[in-house]
């Protein structure tokens, strides 16, 4: 049985990976309360997209920078692309299906549940769909019990995420509700972790695949960078209760002109 590093660079992967699910969830509740402020459908159906996007992209990439400290003693680790790139999608489409659940649901509390197990069996299914990628000398093994456990965390993560969207709307809070969220993803990646076994069979064979700094750190670098850059525009872009009172604070005095032209149009008749 090879021996197994989840952090073979120290604090650095797990801190990162840390900061990439908190701004992820903060983007994406920060996007789902805009939605569901939101006055037109359009609107709430783009801030959705855009939450899905934010709270799937920032799970990914938690999940694939922690695992660039993973190493296994005895063989090289690979990753299979296709693979990858699936457990993207898949962190993306159910993410957005517990997202829509909550924005479009009628009732609450059934669409928190609903939302909240869609989301939360869909981080589980990414994290092992991306540990089905690891290419390696060996087999891999997992203990049921400890999968199981995962799985419980991710579901109560996702559904404690959708409650926050739902019932937080201050700044303060949803950044708190954030770093909640990151430590819960963070935890259940770990947890996952805990459940593996490698069992190396040692070859001179070359891997199939990429390696992590071919494909990995290149892909996670952009979808970090894809967090940052939407997390400056929601920022600065302003909410449904600013533009209503800069629509209040400029309508008077374009009217008032228009009365005054009128006003003054009428003598020379």
């Amino acid at each position: 049985m090879g021996h197994l590093d989840h952090a073979a660079y120290g604090w650095l992967t797990p801190v990162l990976s840390y900061a990439m699910a908190s701004i992820g969830a903060a983007l994406g509740l920060r996007c789902t309360v805009r939605a569901l402020a939101a006055t037109t459908r359009s609107s709430r159906r783009n801030w959705l997209l855009t939450a899905a996007s934010a709270i799937g992209t920032g799970i990914w990439t938690m999940h694939f920078v922690a695992m660039l400290g993973f190493n296994v003693t005895g063989t090289e680790i690979h990753y299979n692309v296709p693979l990858t790139v699936l457990s993207l999608l898949v962190a993306v489409l159910v993410v957005g299906a517990g997202v829509f659940a909550v924005g479009y649901g009628r009732g609450r509390s059934r669409a928190l549940v609903i939302g909240g197990l869609t989301t939360g069996l869909g981080v589980a299914s990414m994290h092992y769909l991306g540990m089905a990628a690891l290419r390696l000398h060996g087999s891999i093994s997992y203990a049921p019990l400890v999968v199981g456990l995962s799985v419980v965390i991710a579901v109560v993560a996702a559904t404690a995420a959708l409650w926050a969207a739902l019932n937080i709307k201050s700044s303060v809070a949803v950044a708190a509700a954030s770093l909640v969220m990151g430590a819960a993803v963070s935890s259940m990646h770990y947890t996952g972790m805990l459940a593996v076994a490698v069992h190396v069979a040692p070859s001179g064979q070359t891997l199939p695949g990429a390696t992590a700094m071919q494909f990995i750190f290149p892909l996670a670098v952009g979808l970090g960078s894809y967090l940052f850059i939407t997390s400056a525009f929601v920022a600065l872009s302003p909410t449904a209760d600013e533009r209503a009172a800069s629509a209040s604070a400029s309508g008077p005095a374009p009217a008032g002109r228009r009365v005054g032209e009128r006003a003054t149009a009428a003598p020379a008749h």
